[in-house]
């Protein structure tokens, strides 16, 4: 080592070098591929320092961690379940598939045959008014057509079917990553897709809503209503709950774990739990009882249970043991 070398100088006068932490401007380098081993590892680290130097409010932090997280998640778990899947038949009247959209809230919906299990595509409520407002003719337009300044008369008692403006929608395993889905939709321009089971049964929906909101958070619009939470006390002391409820959220809030239950093993959701330990979809008013708890079902179909009343059971009173004779009490 040099004589005139600055380090040896320090170490001469007792200092020791120290490594320079890398600053935010270096994890950036690394983030475009100049150097680092680890982008992943160098971002995550930025946005978990609290120093004034990353210049990141609380929000970008959020997004930018939910983007790194995004690449674990799979379309499995974003997607809509099957049986909150909102569909119409291909056979279904016009007149059905107006009042669907009115009711419903939904831009788009999945078209089927008999069952989900048989999808055909899905009808977009756009073209679904451009048949409405200029009849047959407007059916795969791709240029927007003027508006007639008279409406055509139009037959509500006729099929879906014979409308001819079904869209293809996209098939996907559940274990598709999450973000190769988004990358698929941006390169078809397709914003909605089915995830098909290992049988080829429709196993769930994903739209290009439910990943974006996976970054951003919930997105709701005018006709979103406020569902209010997950889980809420009321004032006897008993919770009131979504059958949807993660059993992670229900703990939180009951401050009991859920984990107790072995059923709990193989399910994420209260409703889950519930009819496992039942052993049967629970009817309305039906009461499980298991362990410190008493489940009632407010709220069920045939298909699924909707909402559940949870209550600690009350011990029995246990009657007092007899009690031993008095000394010299003979009586028997």
């Amino acid at each position: 080592m040099s004589e005139h070398d600055p380090r040896a100088a320090g170490e001469a006068q007792g200092e020791r070098p120290q490594p320079a932490k890398p600053t935010l401007f270096d994890r950036l380098r690394t983030l475009f591929g100049m150097g680092g081993v680890s982008v992943r590892d160098d971002i995550e680290d930025a946005l978990a320092t609290t120093s004034t130097e990353a210049d990141l409010s609380a929000q970008e932090r959020a997004m930018l961690k939910n983007v790194l997280d995004l690449h674990e998640v799979k379309v499995e778990d974003l997607m809509v379940p099957r049986a909150d899947i909102i569909a119409v038949a291909i056979d279904a009247s016009l007149h059905d598939v107006l009042s669907l959209f009115r009711t419903a809230g939904h831009s788009r919906f999945p078209v089927h045959g008999e069952t989900l299990d048989d999808p055909r595509g899905m009808v977009h409520i756009r073209d679904f008014l451009d048949y409405l407002a200029t009849g047959p003719q407007a059916a795969g337009a791709e240029k927007p057509m003027e508006t007639p300044s008279k409406l055509p008369t139009i037959d509500l008692s006729l099929p879906l079917s014979e409308a001819k403006i079904l869209r293809p929608v996209l098939f996907v395993p559940p274990s598709m990553p999450a973000l190769d889905l988004l990358v698929k939709m941006q390169a078809t321009r397709t914003h909605m897709a089915l995830i098909i089971d290992e049988y080829g049964g429709t196993d769930g929906l994903a739209s290009i809503e439910d990943i974006v909101e996976m970054i951003v958070g919930d997105i709701e619009d005018e006709h979103d209503f406020d569902e209010g939470p997950d889980v809420e006390a009321a004032a006897d002391g008993t919770f009131v709950a979504n059958a949807r409820a993660a059993l992670d959220d229900v703990w939180q809030t009951i401050g009991v774990d859920l984990d107790l239950f072995t059923d709990a093993e193989d399910v994420d959701t209260l409703g889950g739990l519930v009819t496992a330990l039942a052993g049967h979809v629970p009817v309305r008013g039906e009461i499980i009882a298991e362990g410190p708890f008493e489940f009632e079902i407010l709220d069920a179909d045939p298909r699924r249970v909707k909402k559940i009343k949870i209550r600690r059971r009350v011990d029995p009173v246990t009657p007092p043991a007899s009690a031993a004779p008095a000394a010299g009490d003979t009586s028997r």
